[in-house]
């Protein structure tokens, strides 16, 4: 609107000169509403969240004491071991952390013709103690003891000056499934697998000597976790349900005639492994463990 001209009547007055203007007909002003108290803002919406899942495979373990004892024969009852070598590895990086190898002292060995330890060599001066204590503190620091036939490792700790072991084992021969196109036994020997994976065989039945074969085995496996995770699964032993015809299938899958159930094609599997067999199995009591070197 331009300069001068008088206000239109529809023109909003000034909030500011309405305050400042005297009551009208001694009419206070009326006060002013009450405003509303102010409401807290509402807190901004979270994001939602996935859902906690649980990892439906569980973590293959890090660090292994792979293991190996020599002994004076096959029963603990009657006999002794008298060296233990292992290897403690790291799974990730596929290397040696340390390693020890300690002989017990022993009058006389009846498997010198295995093993090749003079009882002699075992009673010379040597910090064995010391020794056993480097090994306990191995075992303190791997997840998982790793031996080549376990069971028959295994029993020889909590005997004599061998205190027992407490961590989960397991067991090279029996439950890791090697790779087929290694063409292994279903049971190989340490021997056998290390040449299956290109490992040189330099010498034999010395305790060290089979822990070193295994863990340079393990640093040639790029599946080694899988390995480790499907060895550890639990197992039972089961029989295959064929006919005479059908042998051959059970001998394919890895199944052995007439050993641990006589008459029978059998062998321990998970849950899984049965699940892929292509023919039936029937599970059955295991017979109490022949224990070998």
């Amino acid at each position: 609107m331009p300069d001068g001209d008088p206000a239109s009547p529809w023109e909003q007055a000034d909030l500011l000169s309405l305050v400042a203007q005297p009551a009208v007909r001694g009419v206070s002003a009326p006060a002013p509403a009450p405003q509303p108290a102010p409401q807290p803002a509402p807190p901004p919406e979270l994001a939602s969240l996935p859902e906690p899942t649980s990892s439906a495979t569980p973590a293959s373990p890090q660090r292994l004491l792979i293991l190996d004892t020599e002994t004076t024969g096959l029963d603990p009852a009657e006999h002794h071991c008298i060296e233990v070598g292992a290897v403690l590895f790291d799974v990730p990086l596929r290397s040696v952390l340390s390693q020890v190898s300690f002989l017990l002292p022993c009058e006389r060995n009846p498997a010198q013709a295995v093993n090749g330890i003079d009882p002699r060599l075992t009673r010379q001066e040597q910090p064995w103690q010391s020794a056993l204590s480097c090994f306990l503190a191995l075992v303190e620091r791997a997840d998982l003891l790793v031996a080549h036939n376990a069971a028959f490792d295994q029993q020889w700790f909590g005997v004599g000056v061998l205190p027992t072991l407490t961590k989960p084992w397991l067991c090279s021969m029996q439950d890791i499934r090697w790779p087929a196109e290694r063409q292994l036994r279903v049971t190989p020997s340490v021997r056998d697998l290390a040449l299956a994976y290109g490992v040189p065989v330099w010498a034999a039945h010395r305790a060290l000597t089979d822990c070193i074969y295994l863990a340079q085995v393990f640093e040639r496996c790029t599946n080694l976790e899988q390995l480790l995770l499907q060895g550890l699964e639990p197992r039972r032993l089961y029989r295959a349900r064929l006919s005479y015809d059908e042998r051959h299938q059970a001998r394919e899958a890895g199944f052995r005639w007439n050993d641990a159930v006589s008459g029978a094609w059998s062998r321990k599997l998970s849950d899984r492994e049965v699940a892929l067999l292509p023919f039936p199995v029937v599970p059955v009591e295991e017979p109490p463990l022949q224990q070998s070197a």
